[in-house]
Formats: structure tokens, sequence, C-alpha cells
């Protein structure tokens, strides 16, 4: 009986983990779609108040306000970006109100990207992203080339920094 107890003890959580993986993931496609969609309100909406998000360029490191500011004559002319998901992996700790995530995309102005983030739980219990990174993937076979490319760029960038 009481291994009986242990199992649905251990069923019980790991079905709390699954609802949690897929209220996650809906999270998550649920942005991307909004930005495809160019639809500014709901892109925002599923970001915390104090988001971060951080471009594929050394420079653009934005909080919510500064993002919005970016993103917005994107979503007025329609057309946000599209950035599909080939592949998501989920993590979370022992507290499931913080989740952190990997995932490979696909874009047509980009190509195969990387995103990684982390997502809180609200108090009414809805998911929002609260950090996210998206990144060129490059081929380890063409990281001689582009680093050689953007030599010049990564000097001044670097010497612009305090």
């Amino acid at each position: 009986m009481k291994h009986l107890q242990t199992l649905l003890v251990l069923l019980f959580f790991s079905s709390i983990s699954n609802a949690q993986t897929e209220q996650i993931n809906t999270t998550i496609d649920s942005w991307h779609k909004a930005a495809e969609k160019a639809d500014f309100e709901t892109y925002f909406d599923l970001m915390s108040e104090n988001a971060v998000f951080v471009g594929s360029d050394a420079s653009e490191v934005w909080d919510i306000k500064e993002f919005k500011v970016f993103s917005e004559p994107y979503f007025d002319a329609g057309k946000a970006w599209t950035f599909i998901p080939v592949n998501r992996n989920i993590y979370t700790g022992k507290n499931e109100n913080i989740a952190w995530f990997d995932e490979v995309l696909n874009s047509e102005h980009m190509g195969v990207c990387r995103g990684s983030g982390v997502l809180v739980k609200t108090e009414n219990e809805k998911w929002k992203i609260q950090h996210y990174v998206l990144s060129l993937a490059v081929p380890n076979s063409l990281v001689d080339q582009l680093v050689e490319q953007k030599a010049n760029l990564d000097t001044e960038y670097l010497k612009s920094q305090p």
C-alpha cells in the first residue's frame, strides 16, 4: 500500500510538471506567433513588467520599455519577425515558479538561430518571459571566417564600452 501511495504521489507531481511544461510551451509559442502576426499587445503582454531582451548584436540589451520602442515600427508596419521553433528544452528547479529554456529556431531573415530564456510564473498562475537571448547559430566550420570578418566591428564595439 505504501508503494502505491508513493507511486501516486510521483505520478501527481510528474503530471504537474507535464502541465507546467505544456503551459510554458504555449507561452513561448504564443509569443513567437504574436511577433509573426505583428500583434504588439499580445507579444508584450507575454513578457514580464521588467523583462529584458538580448538581441544578436552585442549592443542589443534592452529592458522592456526600450525593446517596445525598438520593436514598435516593425509591429506598426505589420511585419515584425518570424521565428519557427525547431526544438526546445525546458527546465525547472524545485521552485516551479521559475523555468528556463533553450530552443533552436528557423527564420527566413536570419536562418537557424538559438533562443534561450527565463520565464516566471505570475501571481495569477500565468507564465511570462522575463529574459530572452537571441543568437545566430554559427556552424563550427564557419567560425574562423566569421571571426575574421567581424574583427574590426568587434574592436570598435570593445573600444566603445566603459
